[in-house]
């Protein structure tokens, strides 16, 4: 993509980029309190059904989803104009959603400047080798990778592992102020949910709000993964990589039913997201439909959206994701080539 296509993108999109405090105060109001609502339907469900009492959990485990949303606009600063109140509703929001809202600003804001970038790779992303990088590794690197990349693994533990260890610990060498806003959330994470456990008890407090919060992550944690694992995404070493290509092609369009659009929160732009973060959620949309370029970005859906769950390694040579077994063929392939070069060279 030339620089003067690279500017005017950035010029269609820069109107989209003012937070509009009443739709944001809108946003907050039709958000936060039905997740209450939604936890003290299921409380109440509790003497009447256990299944009631589930569907009441997972609707709001969908409205936490929304509330993260908001985090996230929080940690763009983009949510409302002021910096201050961004960083006071978004950690207030991190209590609830379970993140620390200064640690993970800082690893998104590295994800961001990093996203599709083959050499700066570890920091807010989805853990992605290439197929070299496979064959080069140990067995126990091998072993991990596909643990990892294991979908019981990742969408199942992995919500546990995120908001019961990794959200709760501090990264090496952190700023002061990123430490102690992490002690911070920790402590009111505490005071929160443990003054609701000793109201409700352990066996509802785990029915409700163990199913809200685990399921909250999961989806967070797929909305994640889908959003940069889809067949054809972009990937380039440091010397090739664009910004722009990172973010129009390397970020997917999830196009998602209007009611799973909402819950979450517009996020599903991803594309339009990654080229401006300072975009709120409430005009992603608008900024797609207006900004014709954008519109070219990768399409999934609920259905085609499944198919990644296949993909486990990155080709760099065919600028695509493969399948283990995809990525052993190509490996056997390359082998013969190689062979076959060597045996005519010798005669």
């Amino acid at each position: 993509m030339s620089k003067e296509k690279t500017v005017q993108l950035h010029k269609s999109v820069a109107p989209f980029t003012h937070a509009n405090n009443r739709k944001s105060i809108i946003q907050i109001i039709n958000t936060i309190p039905p997740v209450f609502l939604c936890w003290f339907f299921a409380f109440q469900s509790l003497s009447i059904s256990i299944w009631l009492a589930f569907v009441f959990s997972l609707l709001a485990s969908g409205f936490v989803v929304r509330t993260f949303i908001i985090f996230h606009d929080c940690t763009h600063g983009s949510f409302f104009h002021h910096k201050k109140t961004n960083d006071f509703l978004g950690t207030l929001t991190g209590v609830i959603t379970l993140f620390p809202y200064e640690k993970w600003k800082r690893e998104h804001a590295i994800h961001h400047a990093s996203s599709s970038n083959l050499d700066k790779r570890g920091i807010g992303d989805i853990w992605v080798m290439t197929i070299d990088e496979y064959v080069k590794a140990t067995k126990w690197q091998r072993l991990m990778y596909r643990l990892y990349r294991n979908p019981f693994i990742m969408f199942g533990l992995g919500p546990l592992y995120l908001i019961l260890v990794s959200n709760r610990m501090n990264r090496k060498n952190v700023r002061k102020k990123e430490r102690n806003n992490t002690y911070l959330t920790n402590v009111l994470i505490i005071l929160f949910y443990g003054l609701i456990f000793f109201i409700v008890g352990w066996k509802a407090f785990l029915i409700v709000q163990g199913v809200t919060l685990y399921v909250a992550a999961a989806l967070g944690i797929w909305l994640f993964y889908i959003q940069h694992t889809f067949e054809d995404s972009y990937f380039e070493e440091e010397s090739e990589w664009n910004y722009v290509k990172a973010a129009v092609e390397g970020s997917s369009y999830y196009e998602l039913p209007r009611v799973l659009q909402w819950l979450t929160g517009n996020i599903g732009y991803h594309h339009v997201h990654h080229l401006a973060p300072r975009v709120p959620n409430y005009h992603l949309e608008e900024a797609h439909e207006t900004t014709p370029p954008l519109q070219y970005a990768t399409k999934i859906t609920l259905i085609t959206s499944l198919d990644s769950l296949r993909y486990r390694l990155y080709n760099p040579m065919t600028k695509s994701f493969v399948t283990f077994r995809e990525a052993n063929q190509y490996i056997q392939g390359t082998k013969r080539e190689t062979l076959t070069k060597l045996s005519s060279q010798s005669k």
